[in-house]
């Protein structure tokens, strides 16, 4: 399956015999809730997740979204529905930036087919596709989590990969640079990560851009035949950026860039931990 699907694929898969597991995660770090959204209208059958409490485990030293537990999010998925040889697709508002996280979550644990609605909802209804407020009652999935499906960092592991690899910072370039820190303790980024803003992925109806786009910007970003890391605030955003990667086809599933599950609500809490501030790497 490929990673990304856009809503008419979706609507004729939902219409066949064996429509995919739909999964609505609609999540913004500002709020308000994303099942607020959802209640009021969503894809036909799709279930919701919440990225604060389904798809991560509790704040805390881990960072403002750790890995979840495995056994927990197994419980989760199968909730939902979820089973190893059925599809899932995940969509959120827009630009496929906190859907990427259940798609990252969902190959981390040993899931093999999974993918992004090009576009989320909005897409979705540019297109005229039906939305519904009704929610389902999904049967229990079977799957079954594997964690190690796809690589993760630690601190000192991304500390190597930004002097001697290939370390990307997802978030936007005021947080990056350190002029403003809404959320955690510290200003500023991990000494020699490039800024690669999750922004820069989509167009401004939030759809993926091209791969030969999606290329340049990796080229952009200093991106070659080495080890990537990328981290974003918490782990949520730098998702898209291994989604982003893949689609340029500058690396691939069998090699994807690796996640800083932390990412800087981890690294910024300890103070023995350098910072660096400004437009360059550092």
């Amino acid at each position: 399956m490929h990673p990304l699907i856009s809503p008419q694929q979706l609507a004729s898969l939902l219409s066949g015999l064996d429509p995919p597991t739909v999964i609505d995660v609609r999540w913004s770090l500002t709020g308000p809730p994303g099942r607020v959204d959802y209640s009021a209208s969503h894809l036909p059958g799709a279930v919701f997740m919440d990225v604060d409490t389904d798809l991560a485990g509790p704040p805390g030293p881990g960072g403002r979204h750790p890995l979840p537990d495995p056994a927990a999010l197994q419980a989760t998925l199968r909730a939902a529905g979820v089973h190893a040889a059925i599809p899932v697709v995940a969509y959120d508002a827009a630009d496929g930036s906190v859907a990427a996280r259940l798609w990252w979550l969902l190959r981390w644990a040993g899931h093999q087919t999974v993918a992004v609605l090009d576009g989320g909802i909005a897409a979705w209804r540019a297109a005229g596709l039906p939305v519904t407020a009704d929610v389902p009652h999904p049967q229990a999935g079977t799957f079954t989590v594997r964690p190690g499906g796809m690589p993760v960092l630690d601190a000192a592991r991304a500390t190597v990969l930004a002097r001697d690899g290939i370390l990307l910072d997802a978030r936007v370039s005021p947080r990056y640079r350190g002029d403003t820190e809404p959320v955690d303790p510290r200003a500023g980024h991990i000494p020699g990560a490039t800024n690669a803003p999750f922004t820069a992925l989509t167009d401004a109806q939030g759809c993926w851009l091209p791969p030969e786009q999606l290329h340049e910007l990796a080229h952009r970003w200093g991106v070659a035949d080495a080890e990537v890391g990328v981290y974003c605030g918490s782990g949520i955003n730098a998702c898209a950026l291994v989604l982003g990667l893949e689609l340029a086809g500058v690396t691939c599933a069998a090699r994807p860039a690796a996640l800083y599950a932390g990412s800087w609500s981890h690294w910024c809490t300890d103070p023995g931990r350098p910072v660096a501030t400004g437009p360059n790497p550092g």
